[in-house]
């Protein structure tokens, strides 16, 4: 204690509120520069144009699509036969499936049934183009990101996403009036198993239902597993904050570890193969992810693989299902593609919410984000609401403060003495901390009563900074006046 006390008269050797100044005005700075970062991100030089939702695909040549299929575990025993190399001949024979939403514009590829690109009507690139829709998925480098699915079979007679279907109509458009829209691609091997894909997109949703419904019209059993993988590049670090740091990467849940990040470098490092009842993978960036959801009660296989780009990889195989000859069976799972809204995203899985990753100050955020929720709902105006969580923190912490200035004032009271004893005691410091220490007693003062409730209150107030910067319900939302996002 006396050493504690002892650092602390360092700093009361000037006026305290020459101190409280001080750390009032580092904390402007701080605030400063997080508002400059976050404004350089959003009004900074803009990244390149996200083209409009057209007619004309982006192409990948087989060097750059490579091998890419997962080749674990084994099925039944046996080793998973090997996928052939994509040729430009089964490219040239894929179209693009246009898909349009009342919240997202799909671009489906009959080379695999890949989901190549999605574009978030809902969320304008930025402010000056609202009729710009955010780019989330793109097959184009060098913010490559796509969402794969296939089957895996001994026998190889199985589409995975190198596998070319065929589809009906090359444009779909939820009808007013209609609450889903379904998308069918069909593939068939010379043996008699048919495979249709099917993608069902509702309503006011970003959640894809994706089916591999499996007709065996052959003599004999069919046996595979159904996979699921997110493939992405490290995207470029431009428009990123110097200071700021927001996870760009791999997330995987189960009940035992929870949330777990696995960044590129991990991916590099090592794969990742572990067995996962339920859970989900995702690859996640500020504002918004995509994310595999299966079943709750099966059994996967997750794992991460680092290719050739560099691209990164991040996925999961169902258990072996068999499909007798003569029947059918239907192997389902969800794709999420959209913005962090919390609410939504713990409907769809548990834990997908913690993809807004508040860090260490979770426990702090939360309630933050909650109060600012509600206050957002009487007001309808995030600003406003905003100004009132603000004004709650401060009521909250008013005794903290209240306590602060009535130990400043007795200290202001007692600088004349603290003067004396530091000239009588100038060569006995010993003497000084033990003079001090009495006169504090004695007047019942608590030389740290000032420096306390500052200190208490910062970690609150950067947890209410990290709400406001992950939050994508306050992107680009208006306030009063010119004052926007």
């Amino acid at each position: 204690m006396m050493t504690a006390i002892g650092a602390c008269n360092t700093d009361l050797r000037r006026p305290d509120m020459e101190t409280q100044r001080m750390l009032l005005f580092v904390a402007l700075a701080f605030v400063v520069l997080m508002l400059w970062e976050q404004w350089q991100r959003d009004y900074g030089p803009p990244p390149t144009p996200v083209s409009e939702f057209n007619d004309h695909p982006s192409t990948r040549s087989p060097a750059e699509t490579g091998i890419d299929v997962p080749a674990s575990p084994a099925l039944a025993g046996k080793p998973v036969a090997p996928a052939p190399a994509p040729t430009m001949t089964a490219m040239d024979q894929a179209q693009p499936i246009y898909v349009r939403t009342d919240l997202l514009e799909i671009e489906i590829s009959t080379y695999g049934g890949e989901i190549r690109v999605a574009n978030l009507i809902s969320y304008p690139v930025d402010i000056e183009h609202p009729e710009q829709p955010f780019k989330l998925l793109s097959d184009e480098l060098p913010d490559l990101f796509i969402a794969q699915s296939g089957l895996l079979s001994s026998s190889n007679s199985a589409p995975n996403h190198h596998a070319v279907y065929a589809s009906d109509k090359t444009r779909y458009e939820l009808q007013r009036g209609d609450d889903q829209l379904v998308v069918d691609l069909h593939w068939a091997d010379d043996d008699g198993v048919n495979v249709i894909k099917r993608f069902t997109f509702t309503r006011d949703s970003h959640t894809i239902r994706i089916e591999h419904i499996i007709n065996n019209r052959s003599s004999i059993d069919w046996s595979g597993r159904q996979y699921r993988q997110l493939q992405r590049s490290e995207p470029s670090s431009i428009g990123e904050s110097r200071f700021i740091y927001t996870y760009t990467g791999g997330v995987i849940y189960s009940d035992l570890e929870k949330y777990e990040k696995i960044d590129f470098d991990d991916m590099t490092d090592a794969d990742l193969s572990r067995d996962i009842t339920g859970g989900w993978a995702a690859m996640i960036q500020h504002y918004f992810l995509s994310a595999w959801v299966p079943q709750a009660d099966e059994a996967n296989h997750y794992y991460t693989k680092s290719l050739q780009g560099p691209r990164y990889v991040i996925g999961l195989v169902a258990p072996e299902y068999t499909v007798a000859a003569g029947t059918q069976k239907s192997l389902v799972s969800q794709l999420y593609i959209g913005p962090k809204i919390q609410d939504k995203l713990e409907a769809l899985a548990p834990g997908l919410r913690l993809t807004v990753d508040y860090g260490w100050l979770t426990v702090l955020a939360q309630p933050l984000f909650w109060l600012l929720h509600k206050l957002h709902g009487l007001l309808g105006n995030w600003g406003w609401a905003i100004v009132l969580v603000t004004v709650c923190i401060k009521a909250v912490f008013y005794k903290l403060s209240e306590a602060s200035y009535k130990s400043m004032a007795n200290m202001r009271k007692v600088t004349p003495r603290m003067k004396a004893l530091k000239e009588r005691y100038a060569d006995d410091k010993p003497g000084l901390q033990k003079a001090m220490m009495d006169m504090y007693k004695t007047e019942k003062i608590n030389p740290l009563g000032g420096c306390l409730p500052i200190m208490v209150q910062i970690p609150v107030f950067i947890a209410l900074y990290w709400v406001l910067l992950e939050s994508v319900e306050l992107r680009q939302a208006p306030f009063i006046f010119w004052l926007h996002d």
